[in-house]
């Protein structure tokens, strides 16, 4: 009896015991008394933890029930504004292009959803892919042809609305274009995309494209799936309304009108056009042994300014053969890519933007090699007349033939971009027209600088432009590019490459500089100029210019 009561005292071994066991001297709690059958979440606020008085007894509720929690005083913001969302009106007399404008600066869930312009003999509806595939066809040819990033993501918007795909977001970029169709909230969107391998300019081959969107969103034309395929590939088969030859000429009548605008005689005429031809040709053979742009642009630079230095070798003083290399200077200036870049940019597509910039950068630095090399050598060989007797003004000691040169350099640029010929008079008015803008403000007691001057009837040229496209259910780039060919900065580009070839960095930069801000204020009055175009005339959702909406990423919040 004594061994087992000392047996007992003994400390037990931790095996004989469980972890869990309280320890000695611990006074273990009565547990609660619970419900065995009631079930707890694992997210119930343990018991202690929440005040009794604030514990509401939560009975079965709907879902559309105001939680208690709410309060009409400190109400958060609603979703829909007071006044509404405002209601878009697709009216037939409204240009597609501002119709599908309108759609695309709307969010996916504020768009309304029409019944499907062109009809499908199939009730199950349109085939997706097919009809995919035919947008960004279409959106090829357009971004191809210099259309504006944002009239080609309205095109192809168009279409793909057209054939009853309604949810669906186009994409375009410098060289992809990307589309995605989502059926609901539900299903997998289907996306696709093309690569624009090649750019050409033809603006015929553009109106073309811009019929076509026209018909498939006309709700009085039937155009199947079929008959647009069949159209466009007919468009893409068209050839071009002007031969080789009558490009190589109409180069030729660019430079040598451009050189009477800034004071050329008949000489200086005949001999800035046969050099511009001579550079055109050789611009074709490198461009035939595939050379990229960059070097094509430097051998089609390099003939007239070396028949520039040749005239002043010859005869000296007596005529300016300075203008026979600003002339060819003008038809080699990248203006169509400056605008179609600047107006991206403002329209809020900044990565297209920055890449056609950097084209223009590429190709401005490939026409400063070629005539760099041209102009070291001139100045070697001591060409006296290489320097410029004119500025870079109207001058108003013949104003009659300063006007009718700006209207030939006008007409031989439509030609050169291809464009349709009943466009070719309207667009040589509107060249004219915005030189003597130009003239009349240089010389006006008010004594604008250039670059403002520039501006103003740039801005004339772009509203011009966007009545006429609006007017034709068309691209304004026909009415617009041709027209602005008289303001490049010619004379401002070739003074800074004189001035640097005579080593002279000051004057050369600060008259690239000019003729930087002259560029980008020819690019910006254009753009402002269709804009406002858009407040004078009807916008589709909008009763007032003050309701339009914009692109809320160019308000910079």
């Amino acid at each position: 009896m004594a061994d087992q009561e000392t047996e007992d005292r003994k400390p037990q071994s931790d095996e004989a015991r469980s972890a869990f066991s309280p320890p000695a001297g611990v006074v273990p709690q009565p547990p609660a008394l619970e419900d065995e059958s009631q079930t707890t979440s694992e997210f119930a606020i343990p018991n202690g933890l929440a005040n009794p008085a604030t514990v509401t007894q939560e009975t079965e509720k709907s879902a559309f029930t105001t939680p208690h929690t709410y309060s009409s005083r400190n109400a958060p913001p609603a979703f829909t504004p007071p006044h509404g969302i405002p209601l878009v009106k697709l009216t037939k007399e409204t240009p597609w292009q501002d119709q599908m404008r309108t759609m695309l600066r709307m969010p996916v869930t504020e768009r309304p959803t029409p019944e499907a312009t062109q009809k499908h003999e199939d009730e199950a509806g349109p085939a997706v892919p097919r009809v995919l595939d035919l947008t960004l066809r279409i959106g090829e040819l357009l971004l191809a042809g210099g259309e504006g990033a944002e009239d080609v993501e309205a095109a192809m918007f168009a279409v793909c609305r057209s054939y009853g795909l309604d949810r669906c977001e186009p994409t375009v970029t410098f060289t992809l274009l990307s589309i995605s169709y989502q059926p609901s909230l539900v299903d997998d969107p289907v996306t696709a995309s093309r690569t624009v391998r090649r750019r050409g300019t033809d603006y015929t081959r553009l109106a073309s494209v811009f019929h076509l969107v026209d018909d498939i969103s006309d709700t009085d034309i039937e155009v199947s799936l079929e008959e647009a395929y069949r159209r466009l590939a007919a468009i893409r088969r068209n050839r071009h309304p002007y031969p080789g030859w009558a490009l190589t000429a109409a180069g030729g009548l660019l430079a040598g009108s451009a050189s009477v605008l800034v004071g050329g005689g008949a000489l200086v005429f005949l001999v800035a056009a046969f050099g511009a031809m001579l550079g055109d040709r050789l611009a074709w053979l490198c461009a035939g042994r595939g050379l990229p742009e960059f070097y094509q642009f430097v051998g089609a630079a390099m003939p007239p300014a070396a028949m520039g230095v040749t005239l002043s070798l010859v005869h000296s003083q007596e005529v300016n053969a300075s203008a026979v290399i600003t002339g060819g200077l003008f038809a080699l200036i990248p203006g169509r890519a400056l605008v179609a870049g600047v107006q991206d940019g403002l329209t809020g597509y900044y990565i297209t933007a920055a890449a056609r910039l950097l084209e223009v950068c590429y190709l401005v630095v490939g026409i400063v090699c070629g005539v760099l090399l041209v102009l070291s050598l001139g100045v070697m060989l001591d060409a006296t007349s290489l320097q410029p007797e004119t500025t870079f003004v109207a001058t108003d000691s013949r104003p009659v033939i300063q006007i009718l040169a700006s209207m030939a350099l006008s007409l031989a640029f439509a030609i050169m971009l291809q464009q349709e010929r009943n466009t070719v008079l309207i667009v040589t008015l509107n060249g004219g027209i915005a030189w003597v803008m130009f003239g009349a403000l240089a010389q006006t007691p008010l004594e604008l600088s250039p670059v403002a001057a520039t501006a103003v009837a740039a801005g004339l040229v772009g509203l011009f432009g966007q009545l006429f496209s609006r007017y034709r259910f068309v691209s304004s780039l026909p009415y617009v590019t041709a027209a602005i060919g008289p303001l490049l900065p010619g004379s401002a580009t070739y003074f800074g490459l004189l001035a640097l070839a005579q080593n002279d960095m000051n004057t050369g930069i600060s008259s690239l500089t000019k003729a930087a801000a002259t560029a980008l204020a020819i690019a910006i009055g254009v753009n402002l100029g269709s804009e406002v175009s858009r407040l004078i005339l009807k916008v589709p959702g909008a009763t007032t210019a003050a309701n339009r909406r914009a692109a809320k990423r160019t308000r910079g919040f």
